[in-house]
């Protein structure tokens, strides 16, 4: 499910994704603005929604894309932080022993994680050029 994200349910009604608890289609009295109760943390009635609820469920459910990304995002995020954490002197080290250069690959990594918070499309082969 999506988190902190704004999900339209018609007719000017919006509400946190996090917030919403349960839905079910309106059976009796369905129309063009009555579709779906919207069930809201913290109201004790439900709220009724425009939409149906296959729309709704739509908008708060994460595709396994966007869920397997923001998992190698969360990774990348990791990784970077522990390879800033060797010192100087031992990534020179590992550059001559091995050639592996943590540096640039920490500006590399950076690169796709400023890029992610953009939201900006980027040619990804100059990840993989020196």
């Amino acid at each position: 499910m999506r988190r902190n994200e704004i999900i339209p349910l018609g007719y000017g009604k919006y509400y946190r994704s996090d917030k919403i608890v349960g839905l079910e289609p309106i059976a009796d009295d369905r129309g063009p603005a009555r579709r779906t109760y919207v069930y809201v943390e913290d109201r004790e009635e439900p709220v009724v929604a425009s939409r149906t609820e296959e729309a709704i469920i739509k908008d708060l459910a994460i595709s396994q894309e966007e869920f397997e990304a923001s998992l190698a995002i969360g990774m990348l995020e990791r990784i970077m932080h522990e390879m800033e954490r060797v010192g100087p002197i031992l990534r020179r080290s590992i550059r001559e022993e091995t050639g592996l250069d943590i540096d640039d690959l920490i500006l590399r990594v950076r690169r796709v994680l400023s890029r992610e918070e953009e939201g900006e499309d980027f040619d990804q082969g100059s990840l993989f050029v020196s």
